[in-house]
């Protein structure tokens, strides 16, 4: 199960950077850039991976 979520959080955080945040330029820190990308992904991975 844990290597489930792991391979799941991987792909949607990967999908969300190439749909959302494509062709963006994003200003702040390090941590605020992934932990937004990281949430989008996590919340919306099941739609972003289908695409």
């Amino acid at each position: 199960m844990e290597i489930a979520l792991l391979i799941y959080c991987i792909a949607a955080y990967w999908a969300a950077g190439k749909t959302i945040y494509a062709n963006k330029i994003r200003f702040g820190t390090a941590k605020n850039l992934f932990l937004s990308r990281f949430i989008a992904g996590f919340f919306l991975g099941w739609v972003l991976i289908k695409k």
